[in-house]
């Protein structure tokens, strides 16, 4: 059995890997690679991802009740503050087909044999914080707005939020403190994860060389960030069945970004 490690990685050290400085152009080789291991079994990706538009669709049915309302926006941005984690799977799939392994969609769940679960299990919980913290100060903000009182129906939400100097402050405020959770999970976790399957580093170190990367590419990061906002926001417009394909395109793309710029480990002579 594999030694129980979080923090540090197999040797109980942390080591930290070389990074790459790449180019825009290397942001959309990414996203061509990725969608060419898409296309490689396309049925199979689908059909593992349907549970995104399954799982926005049944999160709009469960609040369009008045009382949950003011949550719905929060809860589906919320997904690009999870998403890293979401596409544990795909990075998988990715990895196994860059090795001429078998690529059939049940490999996806091969990921919990690896020795570094313990680490990206506590990334995924160190994701899974930040989104109940959005959570909670969208709440916080939507009350000190509008107060306590839920809106009587959708279409008194929306009046709220589009026709009142308070809805403009929400969209604003709202916007501007969502932009800063997006930017602290993409600086923190953009090759973290493919990083912990290919390499087990520990979670510290995982992180730290996603933020190193994040430093040494600047704008090919601030490039991928808004390529995935736009395409995310693009799935929701489409009652979040557009994620079918860009949530698997966009998960294979983070497997080929994460080999552009991490460095290889060193073979052993």
């Amino acid at each position: 059995m594999a030694q129980f490690h979080v923090i540090a990685g197999a040797n109980e050290t942390n080591v930290y890997p070389e990074v790459r400085r790449i180019g825009v152009a290397d942001v959309f080789a990414a996203l061509r690679e990725g969608l060419d291991d898409f296309w490689d079994k396309p049925s199979h990706y689908v059909f593992l991802c349907l549970i995104y538009p399954i799982a926005g669709l049944v999160l709009i049915r469960w609040t369009s009740g008045a009382n949950m309302l003011p949550l719905l926006f929060p809860l589906m941005s919320g997904f690009a503050l999870v998403g890293p984690f979401a596409a544990l799977g795909l990075y998988e799939i990715s990895r196994r087909r860059e090795l001429n392994l078998d690529t059939s969609w049940s490999h996806a769940f091969e990921v919990r044999h690896s020795p570094a679960i313990p680490s990206i299990i506590a990334v995924g919980v160190m994701l899974l914080v930040l989104f109940v913290a959005w959570i909670l100060v969208a709440q916080t903000l939507y009350t000190n707005l509008f107060g306590d009182q839920v809106p009587a129906s959708i279409g008194t939400f929306m009046s709220q939020v589009f026709e009142t100097p308070e809805g403009l402050r929400m969209i604003l405020l709202g916007n501007a403190i969502g932009f800063v959770f997006a930017v602290v999970v993409l600086c923190t976790t953009v090759i973290a994860f493919p990083l912990l399957l290919d390499r087990d580093v520990g979670a510290f170190a995982a992180v730290a060389t996603s933020v190193k990367a994040t430093l040494a590419n600047p704008v090919p990061i601030a490039l991928w960030g808004l390529i995935v906002a736009a395409l995310l926001l693009v799935g929701f417009l489409t009652l979040f069945v557009g994620l079918a394909v860009f949530i698997p395109v966009l998960g294979h793309a983070t497997w080929h970004l994460y080999k552009k710029i991490v460095v290889p480990a060193p073979t052993a002579a």
